[in-house]
């Protein structure tokens, strides 16, 4: 039985957007306020901001939403383009779900600058795993840690999603993660601050030099129009 609500709403997004598409006209003023919101957030995500550097190299972030909370949890070795990319979609399937103009907040962690603070075991383990299974076994953790629904579930070619249990992956992610437990340690306590911080009343970026929040959401307001 389809709870009639959510019927509702999803009838009236359907609706909106026939309107938004009525013609070529209004399909081309879509297509560029879309890109133009997308492109704002893309380079909050990885110019340089106040005293903070740009965001480049590896990092973990993550998505959330007003009203369902996190909702995608990822890393990349190439942050300046990966990041940009993630409002646009067009690599990336989240903007797909769940549209950029939704989004409260995003956050990213640079992960290399906390190795400095990490126990000196660790230190070496995650020089010799190399910075690409060093981000894939803190994405991981993260994920395990948070479990975001977008990354709790996978798409199956006959049309449905089968959950994934993140605890018995034997990714190579899963498969490394146990051996850094103090770095993951550090990874996660730079995620939650930045996941807890409030939006500045004028500004739509938090940097802390190892991570940065950002606040789509505050671009929806007078002031920054």
């Amino acid at each position: 039985m389809h709870d009639q609500p959510y019927e509702d709403a999803y009838r009236d997004w359907r609706t909106s957007l026939t309107t938004l598409l009525a013609d070529a006209s209004l399909l081309a003023r879509w297509q560029e306020r879309r890109y133009q919101f997308a492109h704002r957030v893309g380079a909050l995500l990885t110019e340089s901001h106040g005293d903070g550097p740009a965001t480049t190299g590896p990092v973990l972030y993550g998505v959330f939403a007003s009203g369902a909370g996190l909702c995608y949890v990822g890393q990349t070795q190439e942050a300046e383009r990966r990041l940009r990319d993630l409002p646009v979609g067009e690599s990336h399937h989240l903007a797909n779900t769940v549209p950029p103009e939704i989004w409260e907040r995003v956050v990213v962690i640079r992960w290399p600058l906390l190795l400095s603070a990490a126990p000196a075991n660790e230190q070496l383990v995650a020089a010799e795993m190399g910075p690409t299974v060093c981000g894939l076994a803190l994405e991981h953790a993260l994920q395990v840690a948070t479990a975001p629904p977008l990354n709790s579930r996978r798409r199956r070619t006959s049309g449905d999603w089968q959950p994934r249990n993140l605890t018995q992956s034997r990714s190579r992610g899963a498969i490394h993660s146990q051996s850094i437990p103090g770095l993951t340690q550090l990874a996660l306590a730079a995620w939650n601050a930045l996941s807890e911080v409030e939006a500045p009343k004028h500004s739509a970026v938090v940097d802390t030099g190892t991570g940065r929040a950002v606040f789509p959401s505050a671009l929806h307001k007078p002031h920054d129009r």
